[in-house]
């Protein structure tokens, strides 16, 4: 998603969107490729442990593509249910990198409709936030990162919370930027805050 610092802070062009939908279906079409040939790679092999293992990587490899799909900038431009956008995004979250680590995502969604491109850059946010949080629950052990989304009159808020060690200085450099520069598309604001009973951090944007 570095690609994504590029874009001017006013949006993107036309050619800009086309080159990163493309560069997305080059990926898309090359973790295909990896998938088939690890099924392929299962399907002829005669060795047990070695079958189980194959397979593993390739259902590794199909939740991160799902990741990636449902990352991916939207073509047009429609009106969407925010909240089941990011339950799909979530649970490819979940599959592709925080149930390996023991790491849970518990969620409260309230349906609130928002134009697609809104949607999207809400969803990079909400991804960068939820990464973030499950490196430094992921070198503790086990944990659960809370993601509650709700409307008011003027504004829509994400509040993710976890119940981490509240010394670690998780938010800077690449996840730090990234977030502050779509935030600040959406004209936005983050707020941090860190105690005994963990992180949380409040995104809202305007409506």
């Amino acid at each position: 998603m570095n690609s994504l610092s590029e874009l001017p802070p006013d949006g993107s062009t036309k050619a800009e969107r086309l080159l990163l939908r493309e560069l997305a279906s080059r990926i898309d079409d090359e973790l295909a490729s990896a998938i088939d040939l690890v099924s392929k790679a299962t399907d002829r092999c005669d060795a047990a442990d070695a079958r189980i293992t194959l397979a593993s990587v390739r259902d590794r490899l199909a939740n991160h593509a799902r990741l990636h799909h449902a990352l991916q900038m939207p073509e047009f431009t429609t009106i969407v249910d925010l909240a089941a956008y990011l339950r799909l995004l979530c649970r490819s979250i979940s599959r592709a990198s925080l149930e390996s680590e023991g790491i849970a995502l518990s969620l409260l969604l309230h349906p609130q409709k928002v134009n697609s491109e809104q949607c999207w850059l809400l969803g990079v946010i909400v991804f960068e936030l939820i990464t973030g949080l499950a490196r430094c629950l992921s070198r503790s052990g086990t944990g659960i990162i809370h993601l509650e989304m709700w409307g008011t009159a003027t504004s829509i808020v994400c509040c993710m919370t976890d119940g981490g060690t509240s010394g670690e200085d998780w938010y800077r450099g690449e996840t730090r930027d990234l977030v502050e520069m779509l935030a600040a598309r959406l004209q936005g604001t983050i707020d941090i805050c860190a105690d005994s009973d963990g992180r949380r951090i409040m995104v809202s944007v305007p409506r």
